[in-house]
């Protein structure tokens, strides 16, 4: 039995005439005839009672008629979201965040128009450090990932940065000087610094170590915090000072004060990152409205 053999029936039976139905179809009715008898042997009943010049469904032909609709239904379904997933406008993507990274207004922007101009897209999140997205990146366990460069990336990797933020220091709110609005990374010489891991995002932890010598001191490393945000709740529990990007400093967090750092630059890019012979048309797309909104925001 082939699909095209429940469209034959299916056609006959709802317009009670092999001539119409042939029409509709684009083929001659004798062949149309010979079709449906086939089916009806294969079944091994009678579909359709031949009357003069119409036709009308037997009782095993009204049930097979529903079962038929639905199946061709599903035929159909099924090809549309082949091709949709095909085309990239349907289907899964998956994306990875840094934990830095989501409270910035960029990423928040490019999600928004890329499920406005593919809404049957799904998208499957999480958030991870830096060094598990370019992992899963690599591994193809992710189909893209919103990361803070500086970053450890391959030859295997495409970058398109998204926005450039400053990093700001942050201190505990019964820390001497709190209440300044900018305050100069040298005054911590004394103080201890809440970092991550290295391992967690190698080339971060190097900008910043390498900030503070800029600055004119060894920082001394205190208390590791897990990722970037959780060393703010440190700080704020006394353990030190610490620097994260200025989109983070959005969110309210209590017993902490939040400051531009007026002795040195100190900056921050977000990029969309990707394997280089992805061939994902929906990773293209995700890519696509990244760059249509990079040149509209020019």
């Amino acid at each position: 039995m082939e699909l095209r053999h429940l469209r034959y029936f299916v056609t006959v039976a709802q317009n009670g005439n092999f001539t119409r139905a042939a029409e509709i179809l684009g083929i001659s009715q004798p062949p149309l005839s010979q079709q449906i008898l086939r089916l009806e042997r294969e079944i091994g009943t009678p579909l359709l009672k031949r009357l003069t010049r119409s036709v009308e469904m037997t009782e095993a032909g009204k049930v097979f008629y529903h079962d038929a609709q639905h199946i061709l239904e599903l035929a159909g379904l099924a090809m549309e979201k082949a091709k949709g997933i095909a085309r990239g406008i349907s289907g899964e993507l998956s994306l990875g965040f840094a934990s830095s990274v989501v409270f910035h207004p960029a990423v928040f922007s490019l999600i928004t128009a890329f499920q406005t101009h593919y809404p049957a897209m799904s998208l499957l999140t999480r958030e991870d450090n830096m060094a598990a997205l370019i992992h899963d990146l690599q591994e193809g366990l992710l189909d893209a990932a919103f990361v803070r460069l500086p970053c450890e990336s391959s030859k295997s990797l495409d970058l398109r940065v998204m926005a450039s933020e400053q990093m700001r220091l942050v201190l505990p709110q019964s820390h001497r000087l709190s209440a300044n609005k900018q305050v100069a990374l040298s005054e911590m010489r004394e103080e201890r610094l809440v970092l991550f891991p290295r391992e967690v995002s190698p080339s971060l932890y190097e900008m910043i170590v390498s900030a503070c010598l800029r600055a004119g001191f060894q920082p001394r490393l205190g208390q590791q915090a897990p990722q970037v945000l959780p060393a703010i709740s440190m700080v704020a529990a006394g353990f030190g000072f610490t620097l994260v990007p200025a989109s983070v400093c959005e969110i309210s967090y209590p017993g902490v004060t939040f400051h531009a750092i007026d002795d040195i630059t100190l900056t921050s890019d977000i990029a969309l990152a990707w394997r280089r012979f992805n061939r994902s048309p929906a990773v293209h797309h995700m890519v696509s409205t990244l760059r249509n909104a990079s040149q509209e925001g020019r």
